[in-house]
């Protein structure tokens, strides 16, 4: 299974991120990772959760825009430069990022995981000894 990423439009202004949240909080969503861009009059909120389906259905049931697309996860070795190790073999092999973030470990795992949003395939990343992980490895239910 794919690690599935919800992309989520929100006007810029006191709230929307804490109405969202309760949103996904009261249909027992679980927010694995978020990340924001904003602008000066929205911001394009990112997340990664347990449900993703269930989470479309219901952010879409309460009028807010949003869209589903496939990531890939990566575990980073815990120990000084495991993301420069990562970045250098992404370099090497030409694979081009169109941005990242992090989020912690799923299924009682401590370790670190990036998130990489890319044209490329999770099957590239692992053709380049890279950690992937499914959707089950970091939490995911659906």
């Amino acid at each position: 299974m794919e690690v599935k990423q919800i992309s989520v439009f929100l006007e810029n202004k006191p709230g929307q991120l804490a109405h969202m949240c309760r949103i996904l909080a009261d249909a027992d969503i679980d927010l694995k990772a978020l990340n924001i861009a904003e602008t000066s009059d929205y911001g394009v909120l990112r997340i990664i959760t347990d449900k993703p389906r269930k989470t479309l259905e219901v952010l879409k049931s309460e009028s807010l825009v949003c869209s589903c697309t496939e990531v890939v996860a990566v575990k980073v070795p815990d120990h000084p430069g495991g993301l420069a190790g990562i970045l250098d073999i992404i370099a090497e092999k030409g694979i081009s990022i169109e941005y990242m973030y992090s989020m912690l470990g799923g299924n009682g795992t401590s370790s670190a995981i990036m998130v990489f949003q890319t044209n490329e395939k999770a099957e590239t990343f692992k053709k380049a000894g890279l950690n992937v992980l499914s959707g089950s490895d970091v939490g995911i239910e659906e």
